[in-house]
């Protein structure tokens, strides 16, 4: 089965519900899991609930270009939990931004192709030896951002299909993109995001060769409980 990599979105501090990708009308989180939205009592309940070793991190803030981040908020969550890898994507223009990040937080920036400006971006991350994964962002099925980082060529050894319309839609995955993506390039590893319900997305992901899932709203409802 896929790695199940549980997902916290940022804003303002405080964790929030990620519904179709309209940021403007995400609301605190409510979990099953956890009482409140203190990112650092969030975290702490996903991990206890999958024991996963990768925690994706979307800064609203930072991708919304409202001014802040959070960057001292992932700084202490990476320093709570130094046996996780921490995924951020914080809404990166160019590598020193995404370069920044890393380096006052020891985590993995995530280049979104919606925010990603510079072509070089990963060839001079890769030349500081910093670790990078790019996120293949779309809305509906319209690839978002400049049509070079949707070029198989660009792409780095790890990939996210992000489908923005089906993040907390309960609509399952996007199988038809990702098998799209996995048919330009095999050799590189595509990660699934966006609308995962239940153990049998789980099986049709596994089965379209995904290695790695992101997710959220299925493991805060319940929907998806993880064996122990």
């Amino acid at each position: 089965m896929p790695e199940l990599i549980p997902v916290i979105d940022l804003m303002q501090g405080r964790v929030v519900h990620a519904r179709r990708g309209d940021r403007q009308a995400y609301q605190p989180l409510r979990s099953r899991l956890v009482e409140g939205c203190v990112p650092a009592d969030v975290v702490d309940a996903l991990l206890a609930a999958t024991t996963a070793r990768h925690i994706y991190i979307a800064d609203l803030d930072a991708i919304r270009r409202l001014g802040g981040d959070h960057t001292k908020v992932i700084a202490a969550l990476a320093e709570r939990h130094p046996q996780v890898e921490f995924w951020v994507d914080g809404g990166f223009a160019d590598a020193d931004a995404a370069l920044a990040l890393h380096q006052a937080t020891g985590a993995t920036p995530v280049l979104g192709s919606e925010s990603l400006t510079e072509p070089d971006t990963l060839a001079k991350l890769s030349a500081a030896g910093v670790p990078a994964l790019l996120s293949l962002d779309y809305r509906g099925g319209v690839p978002l951002g400049a049509a070079w980082a949707h070029a198989p060529e660009f792409w780095p050894a790890r990939v996210i299909a992000m489908e923005l319309a089906r993040v907390g839609s309960e609509a399952g995955p996007e199988l038809a993109l990702i098998a799209r993506l996995r048919a330009q390039r095999p050799d590189v590893a595509v990660i699934a995001a966006g609308g995962v319900r239940d153990a049998v997305d789980l099986a049709a992901l596994d089965e379209a060769g995904v290695p790695a899932v992101l997710v959220a709203s299925a493991l805060h409802d319940g929907r998806l409980a993880v064996p122990r």
